[in-house]
């Protein structure tokens, strides 16, 4: 009975507590919920304030920003200006230095004229197959050989020979070589080249190479075979006189080939030489009569007369060329100053025959050798100064007006070698 009391009790107390627990349950559970909301609260205004300080910093930040870009701009204007500035600089001594540079170029030109540093770039490139067709074979044997020896000479020879010198000249210029080896102790084959330039250069020396033209007027008699350029070098050598400043009268000597006559009257008109002619078929001796005339009566410096196209193996046409030649020696009281045989420069040794052949009748003075520009048988200059005593004074590089050059003998020795 006691036990069952005791268990009433107990169940009793055990709800009571129950009901106390959920009491106190509520009253934590509302004082946690109010924590709770007073922290989230809390967080709230937490995060309200970062976003008001979020938003002034980013406000700052475009401030900022704003701020570099126009610095970065101010920069940028800052060194465009003086990478300009510095350009002109840069510009105006440039055209300074190119201001003393001309007037370098200038004083040179003034030491040494542009006639002769043109003549020599001419002369070098007309020369080139001819310089090819002799320095070539002359390196190509001195290459073949280390000690001077007589197979050495022969070799040498032979190059010449087929350089188009000629065989007659060849031999003289090997001789000499042995002769000044011999002389000089010689002893390498590499040290003959030199001594090979300056034999070529005392040939070429010993002729006369000068234009005489101190008379008033001057009479120049221009001969040679059709088509070897004569009629051309005529126009070419009106036009470097009338530069000169010297009146010139042509004299229309050919009248036996077709159209020469209007030929040497466009050369006439494009150098502004006058010109004395006749019709076709007239008496050539005629025309250069009136030519001498007209020079004496306008007081004209030079006349240079045209003849026609003789080929060496025509007696009648050299004979009419000696008849000429007469009429220019009663009319002046002398022999025609210049007698320039015209020479085709690419025919080689038969420009050499053609000399010989016109030697025979007429008192050559001189050579004008044309188109060497584009020959390999320029060597025939030297064939004509030892075999024939005749010095080459003029010489054609090029196809332009002025391109028929004075002959220098050691220019043309330095083009050569």
């Amino acid at each position: 009975m006691l036990k069952g009391f005791f268990d009433k009790f107990k169940g009793k107390k055990n709800v009571q507590e129950n009901v106390q627990n959920e009491e106190i349950n509520e009253e934590i559970n509302e004082e946690i919920n109010e924590e709770i909301n007073e922290e989230i609260q809390d967080f709230s205004d937490e995060a309200a304030e970062d976003r008001e300080a979020l938003e002034e910093v980013s406000v700052s930040d475009s401030v900022d920003t704003l701020d570099i870009n126009e610095i970065q701009a101010d920069d940028v204007i800052k060194f465009e200006e003086e990478k300009s500035e510095e350009a002109q600089s840069k510009e105006i001594d440039e055209q300074a230095q190119e201001a003393e540079l001309f007037e370098e170029i200038a004083e040179k030109t003034e030491e040494k004229p542009l006639e002769k540093q043109s003549f020599f770039s001419k002369l070098a490139a007309g020369l080139s197959k001819t310089k090819s067709a002799i320095t070539d074979r002359v390196d190509s044997v001195l290459g073949a050989f280390k000690a001077v020896d007589e197979e050495l000479f022969e070799e040498l020879e032979e190059a010449l020979i087929m350089a188009d010198i000629g065989v007659d000249t060849s031999l003289y210029i090997i001789g000499e070589l042995r002769t000044r080896a011999k002389k000089e102790n010689i002893k390498e084959a590499s040290e003959l080249k030199s001594v090979l330039k300056e034999i070529i250069k005392d040939i070429l020396k010993g002729t006369d190479n000068e234009m005489h033209i101190e008379n008033k007027p001057s009479v120049i008699m221009v001969i040679g075979v059709n088509g070897v350029g004569k009629t051309t070098s005529i126009g070419k050598l009106a036009k470097s006189y009338v530069s000169e400043g010297k009146k010139v009268i042509l004299a229309a000597g050919d009248t036996f080939r077709a159209a020469a006559i209007d030929q040497l009257e466009i050369w006439a008109e494009r150098s502004g030489a006058d010109i004395v002619k006749h019709t076709e078929g007239s008496d050539p001796s005629a025309v250069v009569f009136d030519a001498i005339k007209a020079a004496q009566a306008r007081n004209a410096d030079v006349v240079i007369c045209d003849t026609a196209g003789r080929l060496h193996n025509k007696k009648h046409l050299m004979d009419e060329l000696a008849k000429t030649s007469r009429v220019i020696e009663r009319e002046t009281g002398r022999a025609p100053d210049e007698f320039l045989l015209v020479l085709d420069g690419s025919t080689g040794q038969n420009a050499l025959i053609q000399a010989k052949e016109f030697a025979l009748v007429s008192p050559i003075s001189g050579v004008i050798l044309t188109k060497l520009d584009g020959t390999a048988k320029g060597g025939v200059v030297i064939a004509l100064a030892r075999e024939q005593g005749i010095g080459v004074k003029l010489i054609g590089v090029g196809e332009g007006a002025d391109d028929l050059q004075k002959f220098d003998p050691e220019q043309f020795a330095d083009a050569i070698f």
